[in-house]
This record gives structure tokens, C-alpha cells and sequence, in this order.
């Protein structure tokens, strides 16, 4: 791997991580590049192939995640999950949410247990895989 490849990987590293930190946020593709010191059109491109995904479906995935812990770990309306984890319509968050984890969050909820283990590995096994 060259010394170019490898600070693309960090710079595009550190957008991920800014994703992690602010996936509440509303987050645009332009900002994401900026922090990655690369064009949107390069950034997309990049992150899909260091990634596996688009940027956009790994913020979508990440607050998907957030929103399933919120789900099985406290008994807040759905609605007020939904726009927790920073999306800003029911519809999309059932549509998305639907689509990355096969079903929707209230089923989801009604036969999803919490888990009496540390928030670390709860996070880590309800983890949905990427949806295609």
C-alpha cells in the first residue's frame, strides 16, 4: 500500500468516525468530505471501497443500530426513537429500518428481549449486517 493509500484510509477513517460521533446530526456529504480533504464525488467513491458501503447507507445502518438498543433497552415511543437517531420522518425510519433488519420496529420490539449483558456486547450482537 502506497503513502498516499494509506492517508486516504486515515482521512477517510477520521469522516467514519465522524459519522459514529454525530450520526444524530443531520450529516450531508459535502461536510463528510471535507473532513476526509476530498472532492463528494472521491469521498463516495473512496468510502464505498475502503467501507463496503456508501456513506450514506453506514450513517442509515448506524442510526438503525442505535434506534434497535433504544427499542429493547427502554419502552420511549417510536417516534421519539425515530428522530433520537436523527431521522426526521416515520415513514423513512420504518421503511429503512424494515429493510436493514427484515422487520418492523414495533415487531421488533414486541419479541425482542433486553439483553442482561454489558451495553457493549448487546451493541455488538444486535448489530444488523449491511443491507444490499
Amino acid at each position: 500500500m502506497s503513502r498516499a493509500e494509506e492517508e486516504l484510509n486515515r482521512r477517510l477513517l477520521r469522516a467514519r468516525d465522524a459519522i459514529d460521533r454525530s450520526y444524530s446530526e443531520p450529516l450531508d456529504i459535502p461536510r463528510l468530505a471535507q473532513v476526509a480533504h476530498v472532492s463528494p464525488a472521491h469521498f463516495i467513491r473512496s468510502f464505498h471501497a475502503a467501507f463496503g458501503e456508501t456513506p450514506h447507507r453506514y450513517l442509515q445502518r448506524r442510526r438503525v443500530e442505535r434506534a434497535m438498543y433504544m427499542l429493547v433497552q427502554t419502552r420511549r415511543d417510536i417516534t421519539d426513537i425515530c428522530l433520537d437517531v436523527g431521522f426526521t420522518s416515520l415513514g423513512t425510519f420504518s421503511r429503512t429500518f424494515s429493510r436493514i433488519v427484515g422487520e418492523s420496529p414495533s415487531r421488533f420490539r414486541s419479541h425482542t428481549k433486553p439483553l442482561p449483558v454489558p451495553n457493549c456486547f448487546a451493541m455488538a450482537w444486535l448489530t444488523p449486517s449491511s443491507f444490499g
